[in-house]
């Protein structure tokens, strides 16, 4: 899965996105080191997950330009972008298994549908993945039958099974209890260390973000306010950040939080 290229794997320029007449991204201008792994955080409604499915393409921009590779994806060829799209793997924040199918087939999906690997191939790459991920022994298990945290494990497996240069995850602990949540950053922290792939995770979760993150970007309205090491955004003094990294909220709940924080002191 290594590979060589020497500049930022993606470069985000410009980028401004509306949802009617709501502006979603606002200018935003990020660079992803190749190899590394980038968190991006921010509360609800911040940006985060457009931006991460303007990455796939899954949706356009209004202006601006996202590159990977030095290749512009939003002017792309659709025909030319689903070869590159090939080494781009996602884990969606439902994990989006198809019910109807069993874990490994549902692994086995995209090597079925974009390669032409015998059958019997396809069953031993499979079951590497599932076995990456903790999932050995549950091939034939439905996905009703598996846990929240097993269903982003096997999830998780299939954006791994064409080897990608680039895996993107959207709220991977969204829906777990803090041990499962905590074991799903251990696996990715599993992938850095025996992969060069560029990592890009969306979340909220401050204890996810400094734990897996070489590089964090702060989002807020649209916009990037903070992007740096984790220290560097530990200590960040922008006011938006320091809110949301000390969970200040605003307006009315101000009063609560303020409330809260007398009754602990008492």
């Amino acid at each position: 899965m290594a590979n060589d290229f020497a500049g930022p794997m993606i470069r985000v320029e410009d980028l401004v996105t509306h949802y009617g007449e709501r502006l979603i991204l606002n200018h935003v201008n990020l660079d992803f080191p190749t190899g590394e792994t980038m968190v991006i955080l921010g509360g609800s409604g911040t940006g985060k997950s457009t931006l991460l499915r303007h990455i796939m393409r899954l949706e356009h921009p209004t202006s601006g330009r996202i590159l990977i590779k030095d290749k512009d994806i939003c002017s792309m060829p659709e025909e030319r972008f689903n070869q590159l799209r090939r080494k781009i793997g996602m884990l969606f924040q439902s994990a989006a298994l198809f019910n109807s199918m069993t874990i490994e087939e549902n692994v086995a999906l995209p090597l079925r549908e974009l390669t032409h690997l015998e059958d019997s191939t396809i069953r031993i790459m499979t079951r590497i993945k599932l076995d990456l991920v903790g999932l050995s022994g549950f091939e034939n298990y439905m996905p009703s039958e598996l846990s929240g945290g097993m269903k982003k494990r096997a999830g998780l497996a299939r954006a791994l099974a064409m080897d990608p240069e680039i895996l993107l995850f959207d709220e991977p602990s969204a829906g777990l209890d803090p041990i499962t949540a905590a074991g799903i950053d251990a696996l990715i922290l599993k992938l850095k260390l025996a992969f060069r792939m560029t990592i890009i995770v969306v979340t909220h979760e401050l204890a996810s973000a400094f734990a897996i993150a070489d590089r964090i970007t702060v989002m807020d309205r649209g916009e990037v306010i903070a992007t740096g090491i984790p220290e560097e955004i530990r200590n960040c003094q922008h006011p938006r950040v320091l809110q949301f990294m000390n969970r200040i909220p605003e307006g009315e709940h101000a009063d609560a939080q303020e409330y809260l924080r007398s009754l602990t002191q008492n």
